[in-house]
């Protein structure tokens, strides 16, 4: 039976229903009682649903994740977000209010540091928007805009034009989230929303572009260096070894070797080995 058959025999089952009382079979006191009970029901679905606690949902106040993210305008990647956000009042409390509810905030680098103090950074609440709004950047639909004490930049579709091949050409916004910092081709793109982008994992990369339609995918600049810029972040070991040298570093130490050289740094120490020689530092040493 087709739609408007449907309707027209409802229509008639009122008409010929007008002027009596509608009682459901035993009275009504138990399909009030159902009624009721389904109402809560359903309000404690809802609520439950709302109100599941994020401490069990990763990233969790016990972690400290990184992510590398780059601002892209036409074909060029722009200067990292400037400032670590650290800085107090004269009450002795940090001073920027998103970064002290949130703990999430980047060191000059391209990398998102993410090591929430509540609620509000974790689980499903670890979302792109809560790193943007620390640094007062907005990015709608149609516009990328900076802050003053961010260059003040504003990127915006139907205004801002980008040069290709000599001519003006229309931009627009898009973000790729890559679930990996070191894979190109595992990536979502987002055309609205980009406050609701979650953080699902960490070592992700975000490029957030201004770009004519089209534009390839690319992978932030500093996602080559997010495992070095996060070890660095959290006092790990960095260790850099290159053209067949062997390098080993043990508790904090920075070690460096070039060409063959064989270098193991211990304890704090910082070593430097070029061209086939060999060197120790132990506890602090240069």
């Amino acid at each position: 039976m087709g739609k408007a058959s449907s309707a027209k025999k409802v229509a008639r089952l009122a008409q010929k229903g007008k002027g009596r009382k509608v009682r459901f079979q035993g009275g009504t006191l138990f399909p009030a009682v159902i009624v009721g009970i389904s109402l809560v029901g359903l309000a404690l679905i809802v609520y439950s649903r709302t109100s599941i606690p994020n401490q069990n949902v990763p990233p969790t106040v016990e972690d400290h994740w990184h992510a590398s993210y780059g601002f892209y305008a036409c074909d060029a990647w722009l200067p990292d977000l400037q400032g670590n956000k650290e800085e107090l009042d004269t009450a002795g409390q940090l001073a920027n209010d998103g970064f002290r509810r949130t703990g999430i905030h980047s060191h000059d680098d391209g990398v998102v540091h993410w090591h929430p103090y509540s609620s509000v950074a974790t689980g499903r609440n670890a979302k792109l928007g809560v790193f943007l709004d620390v640094y007062d950047v907005k990015v709608s639909d149609s516009k990328i805009e900076f802050p003053a004490d961010q260059g003040g930049a504003v990127y915006e579709e139907g205004v801002t034009k980008c040069i290709v091949d000599g001519k003006e050409v229309d931009g627009e916004v898009v973000v790729y989230a890559f679930d990996s910092y070191d894979n190109v081709d595992d990536y979502s793109t987002y055309i609205t929303n980009f406050d609701e982008i979650r953080l699902k994992n960490d070592a992700m990369a975000f490029s957030i572009v201004f770009a004519p339609a089209g534009s390839d995918p690319v992978l932030p600049p500093s996602a080559a260096s997010l495992p070095e810029l996060g070890a660095v972040d959290m006092g790990a070991n960095v260790t850099t070894t290159v053209a067949d040298g062997t390098s080993t570093t043990v508790a904090g130490g920075t070690s460096t070797t070039v060409a063959g050289g064989t270098s193991t740094t211990v304890a704090g120490g910082t070593s430097t080995t070029v061209a086939g020689g060999t060197s120790t530092t132990v506890a602090g040493g240069t």
